[in-house]
């Protein structure tokens, strides 16, 4: 076995991994990223593409904001519909603004300034197993090319996402998850075809929710609600465009145009936290640690977070006497935003989603909606939890 040295070991080449691992290299705390897929995989994974101000300015510290600021669309509010009414909610009210901005271009420009300035990625590994984490002296081991290879390190930042081995390797009476399945998906398709509108919309639809976002001012991506359990192979794109356009309001339908489909996908909702995100000399961070339903545009936002809170913590304690302050409180200050976000993403859904045939249900969302259509108050509330707290 092949054995190196390393102060970090980052398992996970997504978003919170590769944006842990770029700050990391402009502060020159030495570190490895181990990943499972190959680099076109990571490369090509098409997200979320909503960035809060906080993951903007993470992007900008990281020295990765570049295109990001060349190509990026402001997005100063979104709409909420229903029947045949529109609410704007306005960031303006929060003095905030957000950007769209597809995840896959971060995680390419996060992987183009990770070769430029030298990291270590090695990709397509295999076996990837965590040893003695909960000592001084963690190690990592894994397999590449039908050699076995050890990391010894200081630390280990688990980004591998929900199904990792990062998680997985905690025993099961230490770590608490908690988990809701909501009884729907989303089917999403992505098209280079312009947007039907500037404003991302939110719509709640007698039939189930549909929403409009956009990438670019000429590729879009829209969604709608799916039975639980729904198979792809029963969709194309021209029975998507034909349900889409059904449940969209009059005002937008007249706008849609179909285009042939750069990808499709059924995304099942569900919420999931683990506690805590720090296990010895291990830290779970992103989707390791908690999934939210996209209805909220939290999930990037929250990994982004977690890998500037481990940073900071890592920094303080490499520039000298071995801090552990804000490492010792990494997880109770993830988790306390962490919490807010997924409270916030479960009740958008709520509001905007068919969960039942029951009437009563239906006409508590429209009085929700008739109240936050009357009450600045509850607009500003909405516009400060989707634009990110702190």
């Amino acid at each position: 076995m092949e054995t190196s040295h390393t102060q970090v070991v980052i398992i996970g080449a997504g978003p919170a991994g590769l944006l842990l691992g770029q700050l990391l290299l402009k502060q020159g705390i030495d570190h490895v990223i181990v990943e499972l897929r190959s680099a076109d995989y990571v490369r090509s994974r098409v997200r979320a593409g909503v960035l809060e101000e906080p993951t903007v300015r993470a992007l900008e510290e990281a020295g990765v904001s570049e295109r990001m600021e060349r190509e990026s669309l402001p997005m100063s509010g979104f709409d909420l519909m229903w029947e045949d009414r529109a609410l704007h909610i306005d960031f303006a009210l929060v003095n905030k603004i957000t950007r769209v901005y597809g995840q896959t271009k971060i995680t390419r420009d996060l992987m183009d300034a990770r070769n430029t300035r030298g990291g270590i990625t090695h990709y397509e590994v295999s076996d990837t197993q965590v040893h003695d984490f909960d000592t001084a002296r963690p190690w990592v081991t894994y397999e590449k090319d039908g050699k076995r290879y050890r990391i010894d390190c200081d630390f280990i930042a688990g980004c591998d996402g929900h199904h990792g081995v990062s998680r997985k390797s905690v025993p099961r009476e230490q770590v608490q998850t908690y988990k809701y399945a909501f009884p729907f998906g989303w089917l999403a398709i992505l098209a280079d075809v312009p947007p039907i509108s500037e404003q991302v919309a939110w719509i709640n639809h007698i039939d189930g929710f549909l929403m409009c976002s956009l990438r670019s001012k000429t590729r879009s991506r829209y969604y709608f609600q799916v039975p639980e359990g729904e198979e792809l192979k029963h969709w194309d794109a021209d029975r998507f465009w034909a349900e889409y356009r059904r449940r969209l309001p009059e005002s937008l339908a007249h706008k849609l145009v179909a285009g042939p489909a750069l990808e499709m996908s059924i995304t099942p909702l569900r919420s999931s936290v683990s506690a805590p995100m720090r296990f010895g000399r291990m830290f779970l961070a992103g989707d390791a640690a908690h999934i939210v339903p996209p209805t909220g545009a939290k999930g990037l936002n929250m990994a982004v977070a977690d890998a500037r809170r481990l940073y900071l913590g890592l920094r303080q304690y490499y520039a000298g006497g071995h801090d552990l302050g804000l490492l010792d409180s990494y997880s109770d200050d993830s988790l306390a935003r962490v919490w807010k976000a997924v409270r916030f993403s479960w009740w958008m859904t709520n509001l905007t989603h068919r969960f039942s045939d029951n009437p009563f249900n239906r006409q508590m969302q429209l009085a929700e909606l008739e109240y936050i259509s009357q009450s600045v108050a509850a607009q500003t509330t909405i516009a400060e939890n989707f634009c990110g707290l702190n």
